[in-house]
């Protein structure tokens, strides 16, 4: 599967947010990955709206990583301003809001699903090699 930039693209208003957002959700017809994976264009001055996603049965984790411009979360009364390549997760519960403060757009690639906590990474080479980068901070 190949998926171009663009495809299946479309532009909604997310959580009450102040200005429609461009997302692009890949393989979504395809992957059996337990998340979604999307890209959002944000303009300038738009946001996502504060909003939570209530632990129970629609509960939910966002990780929000900027690619491109520059964006403020605000993550139950913490604010965090973002520079490309910055992540920050929204965990299950949590009340929380994406802003784009401008000039010019924030691209972000966007990964949420249903926690389900206490994976354990360090079968893989990459998750032995993350652990140890976290372990020598």
């Amino acid at each position: 599967m190949h998926e171009r930039h663009g495809d299946g693209a479309f532009a909604m208003t997310l959580h009450d947010g102040s200005a429609p957002t461009a997302v692009q959700w890949y393989a979504r017809e395809d992957t059996r990955l337990p998340v979604a994976v999307q890209r959002w264009e944000l303009p300038p001055g738009g946001s996502e709206g504060m909003h939570r996603h209530p632990p129970g049965d629609g509960a939910l984790e966002e990780l929000y990583v900027l690619i491109e411009g520059r964006a403020v979360m605000h993550v139950d009364g913490r604010t965090h301003e973002m520079a490309p390549g910055d992540a920050v997760l929204a965990a299950a519960g949590t009340e929380h809001d994406l802003h784009n403060p401008g000039p010019d757009r924030a691209v972000l690639m966007v990964v949420w699903g249903p926690p389900v906590g206490g994976l354990d990474w360090t079968r893989f080479a990459t998750g032995r090699a993350a652990h140890a980068a976290s372990s020598a901070r």
